[in-house]
C-alpha cells in the first residue's frame, strides 16, 4: 500500500512539473537591463572629494542590445547633448559638462531602454566641478635680501700623543679594603 502511494505521488509530481516550466513567450519577456560601464570621470565621494575640471569631456558605455535612440543624459532635469558611437559590442556615449555647472555639485543622470522596449535602466553619478582658476595677475616684483655669508668658526688643533703610553694611560691603583672581621 505504501509502495503504491509513493509511486502514485511520484507520477503526479512528474506530470505536474511541466506546468511550472517557463513557456517560450515568458523566456522572450525576460528582462536584460542595460548596464552603464566605464564612466571616465571621478565621482564625488567622501573622504576623497574628487573634483572634475570645468567643461570636462566624459564617456561611458552601454551594451549593444540597448536602443541608442532611447539614451538620455540630464542634469537637474535639463537635457545634455551627447554623441553615440556604436559597434557590435557596445554603444559609447560621449559628452561634455556644461559651463554653467562650474564650481557646483550636480548629479549626472543617464537612462536607456533595450531594443525590445520592455526593460529600461537609470543610473547617475554625483560630480563636483572645480571653480575656474583665477585670472593670472601681472607679476609682482619682489626684492629679496642677499643671503648671509656663512660664519667662520675656529677650532683648536688636535694634539697627537707622542707615545702609546701617553695615549693609553694605565689605570690608577686602588687600595684594597680590609676584609671584615668575624
Amino acid at each position: 500500500m505504501k509502495l503504491t502511494k509513493s509511486v502514485l505521488l511520484t507520477a503526479l509530481l512528474l506530470m505536474n512539473g511541466t506546468a511550472f516550466a517557463y513557456s517560450p513567450e515568458e523566456l522572450a519577456k525576460e528582462c536584460h537591463k542595460p548596464k552603464f560601464t566605464d564612466f571616465t570621470l571621478s565621482e564625488y565621494k567622501m573622504p576623497e572629494q574628487h573634483q572634475v575640471a570645468p567643461e570636462a569631456e566624459f564617456s561611458f558605455k552601454v551594451p549593444a542590445w540597448t536602443n541608442k535612440d532611447t539614451i538620455k543624459l540630464t542634469v537637474k532635469n535639463q537635457a545634455i547633448p551627447f554623441k553615440v558611437e556604436s559597434n557590435s559590442s557596445f554603444h559609447k556615449v560621449t559628452s561634455k559638462i556644461p559651463a554653467e555647472f562650474t564650481g557646483k555639485f550636480f548629479r549626472l543622470n543617464a537612462s536607456a531602454k533595450v531594443i525590445d522596449g520592455v526593460c529600461h535602466e537609470e543610473t547617475g553619478w554625483l560630480l563636483k566641478v572645480e571653480d575656474k582658476a583665477p585670472a593670472e595677475a601681472a607679476p609682482v616684483a619682489v626684492e629679496t635680501a642677499p643671503a648671509p655669508a656663512p660664519a667662520i668658526t675656529e677650532t683648536a688643533p688636535a694634539i697627537a700623543p707622542a707615545t702609546s703610553a701617553e695615549a693609553n694611560p694605565a689605570p690608577a691603583p686602588t687600595e684594597a679594603s680590609p676584609a671584615p672581621a668575624k
